[in-house]
């Protein structure tokens, strides 16, 4: 399809800027990319925080926004797996490809490194809060749109929850999570803790949920849970109560840091179980050296997941196993994007909307 000369896109000039709607070029496709038509996009509840620049960094004139749904538009020289008019996901956990240590994190994070700011600056810093937008081959995923929108009924907005869902996906896959496994989620009611809630039950494990507030956690088949009461000996004897553990998987935000829930949640786990921190505490956490030394718990650090995990989490979706769409809270143009903003913000999760040719969002 003919590629319009520019489009509508949200710019962000600098750090602790407000985004404005502008008019700018339309990208195109080079060697090793695709341009995609935005077909729906997330919006983040820290998005102003993010923006803010006092955690994130990220390059001037950056449009931002990271998950999306599109539809091919245009395909580079070398594309061979993808073509004009297919609906993909496109994950935002960008590596380059002649140093998989160089990560972005597309619109929103340039990476620790002066290689990583310089790859986000150079090539992409035009994310999904637009009408178009340009995507490396690898981080653009085909979806069966007759499966997954015909026959299971999904609206693009739903499949929006597949890149949430990955997260959690990767850090189970990390610790080799198996069916039929008892898994420690903790917390359980945030956006991609309640997400890994959804993706341990579609796994086929049974899932604790141990979280402060427990009225927000998924209520599913083999979801039990727990109150995490700030007292780590008597939440560990309650995690404890539903047998053996096999694992868990933490994924707290910063304001947690100075929670019990690590400890209890590691105290809880089986002799040669498995622990997965995927979370962004900024400080250090209290674990028992001797308890992981004398139980032969394997701790690993996870961050963000693996091609092939997407991949895997797509054939998961597509048995119609794995719930999506749950949480879709609104839909709104790009001239509405502060209220979007506003809606994730007081509801604590994705706000979901749709791009079409007339500037919306």
């Amino acid at each position: 399809m003919a590629l319009p000369s520019t489009m509508k896109a949200l710019v962000c000039a600098e750090p602790g800027q407000p985004m404005e709607l502008q008019t700018v070029p339309t990208p195109l496709p080079t060697h090793g990319s695709v341009v995609i038509k935005v077909l729906a996009a997330s919006v983040d509840p820290a998005l102003r925080h993010i923006l803010s620049g006092t955690f994130f960094t990220f390059p001037k004139n950056l449009v931002p926004g990271s998950r999306a749904i599109g539809r091919i538009a245009a395909v580079g020289p070398d594309t061979t797996s993808l073509a004009e008019g297919q609906l993909v996901t496109i994950e935002p956990f960008i590596r380059a490809r002649d140093d998989p240590d160089v990560q972005i994190l597309w619109g929103t994070f340039d990476g620790p490194t002066s290689a990583s700011k310089k790859f986000m600056a150079d090539n992409w810093s035009v994310a999904s809060y637009a009408e178009y937008c340009r995507a490396p081959l690898e981080n653009c995923y085909a979806l069966n749109e007759n499966v997954l929108c015909r026959e299971l009924g999904y609206s693009y907005e739903d499949l929006l929850s597949l890149s949430k869902q990955i997260v959690a996906y990767g850090g189970f896959r990390g610790i080799n999570l198996q069916a039929g496994e008892t898994v420690i989620v903790s917390p359980a009611t945030g956006m991609f803790s309640g997400a890994a809630v959804q993706v341990a039950v579609a796994m086929g494990a049974r899932v604790i949920a141990y979280s402060r507030n427990t009225d927000g956690i998924p209520q599913l088949p083999g979801v039990v849970t727990v109150v995490n009461t700030g007292d780590a000996e008597k939440d560990t004897a309650a995690l404890k109560q539903f047998g053996p553990v096999d694992a868990y998987l933490d994924i707290s935000p910063a304001q947690a840091a100075n929670s019990n829930h690590f400890r209890s949640a590691i105290m809880a786990v089986r002799p040669y179980g498995r622990v997965s921190l995927m979370g962004v505490i900024p400080r250090d956490i209290p674990v028992s050296y001797a308890h992981v030394a004398w139980n032969n718990l394997t701790i690993r650090g996870q961050y963000m997941y693996e091609r092939q995990d997407m991949r895997s989490l797509i054939k998961l979706a597509e048995t119609g196993k794995l719930p999506l769409g749950v949480d879709v809270t609104g839909r709104f143009t790009l001239e509405e994007h502060e209220k979007a903003v506003d809606v994730s913000r007081e509801a604590a999760t994705f706000v979901h909307s749709i791009p079409p040719a007339d500037g919306r969002l």
